[in-house]
């Protein structure tokens, strides 16, 4: 039987995704989970798999095809089958069931069973490993309710864990027939806690009663024809010219080589149809949250349509002088509501407040001298590029010198266990880099950091960043971390008291870089010049580090940064 292929939910307040690229065609043979095509949207880019093995019959929308989340988007089935037969099949199959008289079933004592399902085996869904020396997991959530009607892979339930929350899918489709684990149950890894089985067939499709035929008017019939074959010729010939004019200009603009690879962060869509239509990003003026450039900025750019200046389009009113940068305005919708955080919001507030609690915090700061690693940056940045495909930033920098400092003084990459009165000094440089998300800030973990090269940590904060924020992160990359770096200059703080969280002893906060006069002694000779200045302020544990130490250790970073000798560790 025919099976239908729906655009899946891809976010909250997603409701449709654009298809980049269709990676099977019509007639090809495909596996459970084998992905079908590529969907993006403004806030993440990701792969439809296939719920069912069997053989692609129909591909319902092309490539670059807005498609609303629910919407069909293809069908499988078996080969030699025909596409129409998933719609004829479910219909036939509801009327049958519809026709049948209800059985009476005995009532079974069983913990939220479904009465509504039939007969059939079910799956069992356990909880899966979560994570490195992670043994059970809290059910924060059930998304889904018994006897409600699951696809392969849909979210069932949400499970948190100390770690990390994460969404458990579901295994097989079917029906939820059994939950056996309420909400805030905590379970071990490995035991059950649904079932999945054949549920109550699919409500009839209501059928259109066949009209009634109105008595056969031939003359009236054919002049009424002719008239709408001629007024759909006008329109065709219309649409035709249209048409023409469109390809003509985008023709015109595809032809255009422009190069957009010195632009801020932009979606595979959004890079692939400039690429496509010729359009230069950094000419676009981005209506997206924070100001980044959409699909919809490249499409109109592409039909010509000219983009309003800010001044132009400001809203006229008391708020008209306001400033717009940096803000979010989709956050206005918060004003005078009261909301439940979600549960990174929730896990943050009591791990910080469980910080400062436990733990002796205080804030060491020195200034550091970054013109010699801008200068290296400037020179070397476009080779590093072309050959790492990776971008040298301040951050890779200072992460490469703090790994090489936390070796170098083993008291600060450690940890103290109060209860027995213990330390450990930890074999492994493993350093969080704070991510901001839209849902919250994520601290993913680079291992064994002192082990990596300048190229590879770049590689490893652009990869770790970019999957903090499309949601695709594992359990185990937030875990193990013994040592944090955030950037707290993305938005222009000069100064910041970070706060650590145990087990880690220390967090370092990387402030905005600014050219400031600083006097600089030169053999001898004290003179000013403009410099490129940064605070690092680092935050430690008193249990763990002393003053004394926090500063040596904070040496160390400065002097390897100041003498900036990376020039090997570019591999260019």
């Amino acid at each position: 039987m025919a099976f239908s292929v729906e655009m899946p939910e891809l976010g909250e307040s997603v409701t449709e995704g654009t298809i980049t690229q269709c990676l099977k065609q019509v007639g090809d043979t495909v596996e459970v989970d084998e992905p079908l095509l590529e969907v993006s949207t403004d806030k993440v880019d990701t792969e439809i798999p296939s719920p069912k093995a069997g053989v692609l019959l129909e591909i319902k929308a092309e490539e670059d095809d807005t498609v609303d989340v629910g919407a069909v988007i293809a069908v499988i089935g078996d080969e030699g089958e025909s596409a129409d037969s998933s719609d004829d099949s479910d219909s036939d199959s509801a009327d049958e069931s519809a026709d049948e008289p209800a059985e009476d079933e005995p009532k079974k004592d069983v913990k939220k069973s479904s009465s509504k399902s039939s007969g059939g085996e079910a799956t069992d869904v356990e909880m899966p490993e979560l994570g490195e020396s992670v043994t059970e997991g809290t059910i924060t959530q059930w998304l889904k309710s018994v006897g409600d009607t699951v696809e392969v892979d849909e979210p069932l339930l949400e499970v948190s864990t100390d770690k990390v929350d994460t969404e458990i899918p579901s295994p097989v489709a079917g029906t939820l027939v059994e939950i056996l684990a309420d909400e805030d149950d905590t379970v071990d890894v490995g035991a059950v806690i649904a079932k999945v089985g054949s549920g109550s067939p699919k409500k009839a499709e209501k059928k259109e009663a066949p009209k009634k035929e109105e008595p056969k008017k031939d003359e009236a019939k054919g002049d009424e024809e002719k008239s709408k074959d001629d007024s759909a010729a006008r329109k065709d010939a219309e649409k035709l010219a249209e048409d023409n004019e469109k390809d003509e200009k985008k023709s015109e603009k595809s032809d255009k080589k422009v190069n957009n690879d010195n632009v801020p962060y932009v979606t595979p869509l959004v890079r692939k149809l400039a690429d496509k239509h010729g359009v230069d990003l950094s000419t676009i003026e981005g209506t997206g949250v924070g100001g980044r450039i959409r699909k919809q900025d490249v499409l109109a750019a592409a039909d010509g349509d000219t983009q309003p200046k800010a001044d132009e389009t400001a809203a006229k009113g008391e708020r008209a002088n306001w400033s717009t940068k940096s803000v979010d305005p989709e956050k206005a919708d918060l004003i005078g509501t009261t909301q439940k955080v979600n549960r990174i919001r929730e896990i943050t507030a009591a791990t910080m407040v469980k910080a400062l609690q436990t733990t002796a915090q205080l804030t060491h700061v020195q200034e550091v001298d970054m013109t010699r690693v801008a200068e290296l940056r400037k020179s070397a940045k476009e080779t590093f590029v072309s050959k790492h495909g990776a971008n040298p930033t301040y951050l890779v920098f200072i992460v490469k010198a703090v790994a090489e400092a936390l070796v170098s003084h083993p008291n600060v990459n450690a940890s103290y266990n109060a209860e027995t009165k213990e330390m450990t000094y930890h074999a492994d440089v493993n350093i969080g880099i704070a991510v901001d998300t839209p849902q919250g800030l994520l601290v993913p973990v680079i291992k064994k950091a002192q082990e990596k090269s300048l190229v590879e940590i770049a590689e490893a904060i652009t990869d770790l960043a970019e999957r903090a924020r499309n949601k695709k992160l594992r359990p185990d990359d937030l875990a193990g971390g013994t040592f944090t770096v955030t950037n707290i200059g993305s938005e222009g703080a000069l100064l910041d008291t970070p706060v650590l969280t145990p087990p880690q002893a220390g967090i370092l906060g990387t402030a905005a870089i600014e050219k400031r006069p600083v006097v600089v002694t030169d053999d001898g000779v004290d003179s000013i010049a403009i410099r490129q200045m940064c605070y690092l302020p680092f935050t430690y544990d008193h249990q763990v580090i002393d003053g004394a130490d926090a500063g040596r250790f904070i040496t160390t970073v400065k002097d390897r940064l100041e003498t900036a000798d990376f020039q090997s560790d570019l591999d260019i």
